[in-house]
């Protein structure tokens, strides 16, 4: 059996370090602020970034491009090995149209290596989550197909529970009305998403108040996970520590694991959620 790697988008929004002790490579998205673009997973510290979102800068993203991603991919090729992508959801970017676009002109280059490309339909520690199970995967000695096979079967069981805390970043990003905006941030309602099952971020709920938004992203998580082992939960922030820190504790105490895993949240998923955004990921029966 021919070795292989997996590799992932910055959209991942794991740690470097994570990703570097465990060998995946990261194909990057950019984003641009302030006239200045940058790398996702690079260019300015997340309170740099965050700061200058609310003081009313604008950020925009860009998606990896084709020709982007054949560079990104072929030394892996050179060195003999196979590769399993996993590609930000297509339903939020083209990204992953142009990693397929990519490894079908690399077939043509490494005819007798395999190069395959997952739409997760995930996004930020959503995708971290399925790749922790596909690295888990790997060491147990599974092939690529039987990798690939489990992340297909298995990357709607990801479940993506957030809750945004400034309605104005929904507003730009077309997911609710500007007098839902205005109204909504003067009675302080939080909105509750979720990733459906074709890989978008969808307006599911709201609560008043950021302390039941943040334990009602704990209850929906809880109530996924039924039935489901988890090994481990990850939890993402928009620099706002100190809330994922009581959204950790509330997993603990509900969901019963210890095995947490916070990060902020990347510049380029950042850019579209806003500061003050959590999010808990884990596995369960249905998003």
């Amino acid at each position: 059996m021919r070795d292989y790697i997996i590799t992932v988008n910055s959209t991942v929004d794991l740690p470097k370090e994570w990703l570097t002790k465990r060998n995946v490579p990261v194909v990057p998205l950019k984003y641009t602020i302030d006239g200045e673009t940058y790398e996702d997973m690079s260019g300015l510290s997340s309170k740099e970034f965050f700061q200058k979102l609310r003081e009313g800068k604008m950020a925009v993203t860009s998606q990896v491009n084709p020709g982007e991603a054949k560079e990104a991919l072929r030394p892996f090729l050179k060195e003999g090995k196979d590769i399993l992508h996993l590609a930000f959801s297509s339903a939020l970017s083209g990204t992953c149209n142009s990693m397929r676009l990519a490894a079908k002109e690399l077939a043509e280059e490494f005819p007798d290596q395999k190069i395959m490309v997952i739409d997760s339909l995930c996004a930020c520690l959503g995708e971290g989550l399925l790749l922790y199970y596909a690295l888990k995967r790997k060491s147990e000695g599974c092939s690529i197909e039987e990798t690939a096979k489990w992340v297909e079967d298995n990357k709607l069981h990801i479940c993506h529970n957030v809750t945004i805390d400034d309605l104005e970043h929904l507003y730009r990003g077309g997911r609710i009305s500007r007098t839902v905006a205005v109204l909504g941030g003067m009675v302080k309602i939080k909105p509750m998403l979720h990733m459906d099952d074709q890989g978008a971020l969808q307006v599911i709920g709201k609560e008043r108040g950021r302390k039941k938004s943040l334990n009602k992203i704990v209850d929906t998580a809880k109530a996924q996970s039924q039935g489901f082992q988890n090994d481990i939960v990850m939890i993402t922030h928009g620099d706002c520590e100190e809330d994922a820190r009581y959204v950790a504790q509330l997993v603990r105490e509900k969901m019963k694991v210890d095995n947490i895993l916070i990060n902020q949240i990347g510049k380029v998923i950042g850019s579209h959620t806003g500061p003050g955004t959590v999010a808990v990921f884990c596995m369960g029966g249905k998003r």
